[in-house]
C-alpha cells in the first residue's frame, strides 16, 4: 500500500516506468509553467495565474541509427507546442480538458504511443491543485473533433427594426437559399439594461441582454435555434441548421478576446464573424463594417 500511495505521487516519468509493458524510449518535460487565465469559478475570470505540467511521453525505440538528426525523432518543441496550442484556442475551464486536449494533440504524432499528462494549478492556495491522464494511441478523441472540415457560414446582423420586420422570415429565406450555413446575430432589446458597479458583471449582463434578443428572434421564426458553444455551431453548419448566436460562452471562453464589448453589438457580431471565418457577413439595416472578410450591407426595404 505504501509504495501504491508512492506511486500515486510520483512524477509520471517514475509512473510510466512501473506501468510500462514493453520496452519503450521516453522523453519529459518537467516544472514547464506558464501564466493563463483558466478555471470554472468566477473569481479566474479576468486574472491569470501559474499552471505547471509535467509531460512524459512513450515512443517506439528507434530501429536504425537516428544519425544525429532531429526530424527522426519526437521533438521536446512538439510537446510544449502542444501545451500552447490548446491554451490559445480558446479559453479552458477544466484542467481535465486541457490535459486531455493536450495528450490528443501530442498523441497524433507518429512516434507518440503513450502519454502522461501532469497540470497542476500553483495559485489557488499554499498548495498545488491538479489532475494527471494516461492515454495512449488509438483512444477516442475527445467528442465533436472529427476533424471534418467545417463549412464557412455566412454571418448576419439583424438591428431591432430588421428583427420586428414583416420581412424577417423573406430576408432569412434569401440568406439560406443557396445552403450555406446561417448565422445570425442581433444586438439588445429595446430598453435600459441594468447598470453594474464591476466592469465583469456589466459585460455579463450586457451579453445576457443579447441573448434575450436571441430568443425573441428564434420566436419569431420557428427555423432559428439559439446556440451558445462552438460545438453546437460546428454541429449546425454541418447539419444545415439555421442558427441565433448566444455570445456570452464564447465570448467570455474566447483566448483572444474581442477589443469590443457587447454594447457596440454590430462590432462584437463583425469580431465574431472573423473569427468564424466566415465566407461573408450580412448586416440588415445598419451599414456593414470593415472587416478582413467580404461585408455588405442590406437596407431594411430590400428583398433581395
Amino acid at each position: 500500500m505504501t509504495d501504491d500511495i508512492s506511486l500515486a505521487f510520483a512524477h509520471p516519468a517514475e509512473r510510466a516506468a512501473a506501468s510500462a509493458t514493453q520496452p519503450c524510449d521516453r522523453i519529459s518535460l518537467r516544472d514547464y509553467i506558464v501564466e493563463v487565465e483558466i478555471g470554472a469559478f468566477q473569481q479566474e475570470r479576468g486574472h491569470l495565474q501559474r499552471v505547471r505540467f509535467n509531460v512524459v511521453v512513450e515512443v517506439a525505440p528507434q530501429t536504425g541509427e537516428i544519425d544525429d538528426d532531429v526530424d527522426r525523432i519526437l521533438s521536446y518543441d512538439k510537446v510544449t507546442e502542444a501545451i500552447g496550442a490548446e491554451l490559445g484556442e480558446e479559453r479552458i475551464n477544466l484542467l481535465e480538458t486541457l490535459a486531455a486536449r493536450v495528450a490528443e494533440r501530442i498523441l497524433r504524432e507518429p512516434q507518440a504511443q503513450r502519454i502522461f499528462v501532469r497540470i497542476e494549478k500553483l495559485d489557488r492556495g499554499p498548495f498545488s491543485l491538479g489532475v494527471e491522464i494516461v492515454r495512449a494511441k488509438g483512444e477516442v478523441a475527445r467528442k465533436g473533433q472529427d476533424h471534418v472540415q467545417v463549412p464557412h457560414p455566412r454571418i448576419a446582423f439583424l438591428t431591432n427594426e430588421a428583427v420586428a420586420a414583416s420581412g424577417l422570415s423573406t430576408w432569412i429565406d434569401q440568406l439560406s437559399a443557396d445552403r450555406t450555413p446561417l448565422i445570425l446575430c442581433v444586438g439588445a432589446a429595446t430598453g435600459v439594461a441594468p447598470e453594474a458597479s464591476s466592469p465583469l458583471a456589466q459585460r455579463r449582463i450586457d451579453l445576457l441582454a443579447i441573448e434575450q434578443n436571441a430568443w425573441i428572434l428564434a420566436a419569431r421564426d420557428s427555423r432559428c435555434i439559439v446556440v451558445e458553444t462552438r460545438t453546437e455551431l460546428d454541429w449546425a453548419m454541418k447539419n444545415g441548421e439555421i442558427t441565433v448566436w448566444a455570445p456570452s460562452k464564447i465570448v467570455l471562453d474566447s483566448a483572444h478576446r474581442p477589443s469590443v464589448g457587447p454594447r457596440d453589438p454590430l462590432a462584437l457580431a463583425g469580431w465574431f464573424a472573423e473569427e468564424m471565418k466566415a465566407a461573408e457577413f450580412v448586416v440588415i439595416g445598419a451599414e456593414a463594417p470593415e472587416l478582413s472578410i467580404p461585408s455588405r450591407a442590406m437596407p431594411l426595404g430590400a428583398t433581395k
